[in-house]
């Protein structure tokens, strides 16, 4: 296994236990058996290690493939929405602290922004997804892409952060499915 992958695995592991505020780039390090200065040569900085550990230890809307016209679009959609489930249900205990922490909270916006990422993007896929399906006439024309993006996703972070809360209790609402039947099929 290649350093730059024995950095993740640890860094995945100690974001996981500790979160992004707590862990440190120097105890990363340590679990790795590297030094601090290596693992900045890999990553340039905590931000951009967080960002790949996001993008390459939990799985996300990078896994799925879906294309406007093929398959349904309900499939799609819950396609879509089991991969927003899965990764809020990862990254919830590794970024939760950020939100106690203004400052923080503010470095790492910026530092999310310079690297192109942030939760925004997770909406703008959605409303992209459903902006070409409406152009193909599969989303009803009165329908905006903009908002049922917004409800849908909302909706799967909303359940991840419940099911954090309590400890893993499933609700009826806790598939990506059941989220998509109860929400978009109406709308489509």
């Amino acid at each position: 296994m290649s350093t730059r992958e024995r950095i993740l695995d640890a860094a995945a592991d100690l974001l996981r236990s500790r979160g992004v505020v707590h862990a440190t780039t120097k105890e990363i390090a340590q679990a790795t058996g590297v030094s601090e200065p290596t693992l900045y040569k890999y990553f340039g900085d905590k931000e951009r290690l967080l960002l790949a550990v996001l993008q390459e230890r939990v799985p996300g809307l990078s896994r799925v493939d879906v294309s406007p016209g093929a398959g349904s679009v309900e499939g799609n959609l819950t396609e879509l929405a089991d991969a927003a489930l899965t990764f809020y249900r990862q990254s919830i205990p590794m970024l939760g602290a950020l939100l106690a922490d203004p400052q923080r909270m503010a470095a790492h916006r910026v530092a999310m922004n310079r690297h192109g990422a942030g939760p925004d993007k997770v909406v703008i896929r959605f409303s992209a997804y459903l902006s070409a399906e409406q152009a193909l006439g599969r989303v009803a024309a009165a329908a905006d892409p903009d908002a049922v993006a917004l409800l849908l996703v909302g909706a799967c972070f909303h359940e991840a952060f419940l099911r954090y809360y309590a400890q893993g209790d499933e609700s009826p609402l806790a598939t990506a499915e059941a989220l998509v039947r109860a929400l978009v099929r109406p709308l489509l």
